[in-house]
């Protein structure tokens, strides 16, 4: 019970060993999808050059010795292999996920992935920059859950520094009681715009916002509950719209900067210790080899800076240094901006100069694209100001209900679904496109019932709720047996094969737009089927019940998808 494509890697690589030598054994069989057949391998063409014979002398080689056991093998155009698997076959394969809980996928992970997500400012408001790092991170979690790995989620808030500095002080100026009733009522935006003209524009403000920090980051007792204070409202901010997301962080999963203060000295001495830091014009720096500034001298990264206080860079070290040793990660995924890509490399080069990564323990940048506005320009108010997630989430779910209104539901029962049609379009939109692109925000394509778009995707799975809500059958009960016998049937089993590769591919390639794309092709291949193939009226109970458990099995299949993107089904639509 395996994956269709992994079926056939192995079969054209043995053939590969068989007809040209044991060391084309690992060769990549360049396996795809065909319009002509179920799937090609195009590995001939690659191969040709190397073996120094024509390509389809190679494929015919290849096609000779391969496993042929329910398949057939056509050799086309200058080389192709066009691959396809027999009904029987794909009928077989579709009847044991049917009986797996697990759909063809047993968890097997045996990896600690640590996944660094979402990751707002403390006292701040999350915008809609904020909407990608938290969803993205999120769906890649579930994944490596999905497949068996050991998962720790890490939101590593901006919650220490010089920000705080002003903001204490901003509070003592206005008053602990009303700035904090400002705090609870969702005035953060403004009360940390407040702070920060104050220090851009007044210079003894500015002057005691810095003398403020050294007594946070010395642990002053009143400073430190003044701090608690801005913490406390922000977890509760924070769960807030972690809730309208429907994302799986909690508080357990907060490590802010402030967590590694205490580790940076003790870092900075290490690395010095060993020879990776040295000293440069006062400051403590890591010279990583390969990068240059623009005057082509080694570009440093600043660990201890020439006034004895510490950046980014201690900081994010000192949480690689934590996270392999005291997590002990396997890997590490960054799930941030794609603005910070130099940043990462380099502290990513000096971790590994340092010796906490290495070949068996890497750290990866999940790299993210800018959500975009209509004219293609960074996604923000009419003013210029960053757009409040809260405020993108609310306008989602109002939208979602005018989609819906004329459904005759109930108010309690439309703003239900309207909540999970408008969450789910956005959390997709998002996710269908691959997360280092960029892409335009459009409330009136994402929450598109037609097309590759959540509400689609949501749509189709309710339409099958449908079918056994109608003949009063419990989905859970059917049982088949799948036999095939209309091609839409046949594509519709096949299709459902590739569920467990899907997800595989999220979490080796932490690439969600994959699943996505499977799961709009399941539904495409659904639609199709349900238009071509009467199930509860089907012509025989044979055929009715095989429709059923085709039925069923894309329900479980379109749920569990769904569910791993974040997205819930509304009962019906």
């Amino acid at each position: 019970m395996t994956d269709p494509q992994l079926v056939l890697a192995e079969r054209v690589q043995q053939a590969l060993a068989a007809a040209f030598g044991q060391e084309y054994a690992t060769e990549d069989p360049l396996i795809r999808p065909s319009q002509f057949a179920d799937y090609q391998a195009n590995v001939a063409l690659s191969l040709a050059k190397r073996l120094r014979r024509a390509p389809r002398e190679v494929a015919q080689a290849v096609a000779g010795a391969l496993d042929t056991t329910d398949l057939t093998v056509e050799v086309s155009g200058p080389g192709f292999l066009n691959l396809t698997f027999g009904d029987t076959w794909i009928a077989r394969q579709a009847q044991l996920r049917l009986e797996d809980e697990h759909l063809g996928l047993p968890p097997h992970g045996t990896h600690t992935v640590v996944i660094d997500y979402s990751a707002p400012n403390a006292a701040k408001e999350m915008h809609v920059g904020h909407l990608r790092t938290t969803i993205v991170g999120d769906t890649l979690a579930r994944a490596h859950e999905r497949v068996g790995n050991r998962v720790i989620r890490q939101n590593h808030l901006g919650d220490w520094g010089t920000p705080f500095g002003m903001l204490i002080e901003h509070l003592i100026d206005i008053g602990e009681e009303e700035a904090l009733g400002r705090l609870a009522a969702g005035d953060g935006n403004a009360f940390y715009q407040e702070a920060r003209h104050k220090f851009d524009t007044d210079p003894d403000f500015e002057e005691r916002a810095r003398r403020r920090v050294p007594l946070l980051q010395g642990g002053d007792p009143d400073t430190l509950r003044l701090w608690q204070e801005f913490i406390e409202y922000t977890k509760r901010y924070f769960n807030h719209v972690y809730a309208m997301l429907g994302v799986t962080l909690t508080d357990d999963d907060i490590a802010g900067e402030s967590m590694y203060n205490p580790m940076l000295a003790d870092v900075c001495e290490e690395l010095e210790h060993a020879g990776v830091a040295q000293l440069s014009e006062g400051a403590l720096c890591v010279f990583p080899p390969g990068f240059t500034g623009r005057d082509d001298q080694p570009l440093p990264l600043i660990i201890r800076k020439s006034d004895g206080g510490y950046g980014y860079a201690t900081t994010d070290l000192a949480a690689i240094r934590y996270r392999v040793r005291d997590l002990k990660a396997d890997r590490i995924l960054y799930v941030v901006g794609a603005t910070q890509a130099l940043h990462f490399q380099m502290v990513f080069a000096g971790a590994r100069m340092a010796g906490w990564l290495h070949d068996d323990i890497r750290a990866e940048h999940v790299q993210i694209g800018s959500v975009l506005g209509s004219d293609g320009k960074m996604f923000k108010t009419r003013s210029g100001a960053s757009i409040k997630l809260t405020e993108l989430l609310e306008e989602a779910v109002v939208r979602a209900e005018a989609v819906i209104a004329d459904r005759g539901y109930d108010s309690s029962v439309r703003r239900q679904i309207a909540r999970q049609v408008g969450m789910g379009a956005v959390k997709y939109a998002d996710l269908s496109v691959s997360h280092d692109s960029e892409y335009v925000f459009d409330f009136d394509r994402m929450l598109a019932l037609t097309g590759n778009t959540g509400p689609y995707l949501q749509y189709a799975t309710a339409r099958i709720r449908s079918i056994f809500r109608t003949g009063s059958i419990d989905p859970a009960s059917v049982t088949g047996p799948i036999v095939l016998g209309h091609p839409a049937e046949r594509a519709l089993a096949l299709q459902l094969l590739g569920f467990g590769a899907a997800v595989e591919a999220v979490a080796t390639l932490s690439e969600p737009h994959r699943l996505c794309a499977y799961l709009f092709d399941l539904a495409q291949a659904f639609t199709t089927f349900y238009e071509g193939c009467p199930v509860l009226k089907a012509e025989d109970d044979e055929v009715r019940q095989s429709r059923l458990a085709l039925s069923a099995l894309t329900l479980r299949v379109l749920l569990q998808g769904l569910d791993l993107l974040g997205i819930e089904v509304p009962e019906r639509m």
